[in-house]
């Protein structure tokens, strides 16, 4: 059984749907009150933040709605939907961490050398390790953007993924519907007010790359794996003072705002690199039937 259909397992009620959706935005909301509160009784500047302490625990309750998300989810498709919890992630047998890790990797060696090059080629990135903030960072990081990444993808590219499998049985628009509201997502980020909402085309075809790896792999661990190193190198290797992560990373980027070469060079030669390397490696094919047929 394809990823897609993986709703098939368990309960496919309209109910089931509307009561785990319903569910899921409400956990977010207590995630985000608490962590607010939090922050307001720590007495937080989260726009000013200039300790590498105050950097790292703004971090971290940025993350803390989003495990309550991944949390409710994961508790909805066993007690609502009576499914597995493997199922939202990928259709194997268990969750295939060699994917995972193989993406993670060969993403994160991209992305060091893209920063090489960057910083041999003159751009203004300069050494900011500071050692008694950047462990706690890394243990916030490691722990910490691995679940909200998981959580944007469980519920983009699981959930609501295999809803609009079950809805409209096609699986190319499912990916464009996916990858069109997981960018949407990414609408109130700061880079997209400096950046102009422009942006959003980066955030939506990156969505509808991870869509295509999801569903011609029939399970999420690639997509998971490019989207935590990302994040996790936002974080931990190379920061700015107006992305959402803003860190006391490895390296900080001091050039103005833009959408930089490096991001169009992502969009058009490395995302469909990756997806030729993954279909040779794992022998996708049927592309034409996966995609651009009604199933």
């Amino acid at each position: 059984m394809q990823f897609i259909e993986q709703y098939r397992k368990g309960l496919v009620s309209t109910n089931s749907y509307i009561l785990t959706i319903s569910l899921i935005l409400f956990s977010f909301v207590v995630g985000n009150t608490l962590a607010l509160g939090l922050v307001k009784w720590l007495n937080i500047d989260l726009l000013n933040a200039s300790s590498g302490g105050d950097k790292n625990l703004t971090l971290l309750l940025m993350l803390v709605p989003f495990v309550f998300l991944l949390g409710t989810l994961i508790l909805c498709i066993k007690f609502i939907h009576k499914r597995s919890i493997t199922s939202l992630f990928t259709s194997r047998d268990k969750f295939d961490w060699k994917r995972f890790f193989l993406s993670f990797g060969i993403f994160g060696l991209i992305l060091s050398v893209s920063l090489a090059i960057a910083i041999f080629s003159g751009i203004d990135v300069r050494w900011n390790m500071n050692a008694s903030t950047f462990v706690p960072l890394l243990l916030v990081s490691f722990l910490m953007l691995p679940l909200q990444t998981a959580a944007e993808d469980a519920l983009f590219r699981g959930y609501l993924f295999q809803g609009l499998g079950r809805l409209i049985k096609h699986g190319g628009i499912s990916i464009l519907i996916s990858g069109v509201l997981f960018g949407l997502l990414h609408g109130a980020n700061p880079e997209v007010a400096k950046l102009g909402y422009g942006l959003l085309a980066f955030y939506i075809l990156s969505g509808i790359f991870l869509g295509i790896l999801t569903h011609m792999d029939d399970g999420m661990e690639l997509g998971m794996g490019y989207h935590a190193v990302n994040n996790i190198f936002a974080a931990v290797v190379l920061t700015n003072n107006w992305q959402a992560f803003t860190t006391d990373a490895l390296f900080v980027d001091r050039t103005p705002p833009e959408f930089g070469w490096e991001s169009i060079l992502t969009l058009i030669v490395i995302q469909p690199l990756l997806i030729l390397i993954f279909a040779r490696i794992y022998k996708w094919k049927n592309w034409k039937q996966k995609i651009l047929q009604k199933m």
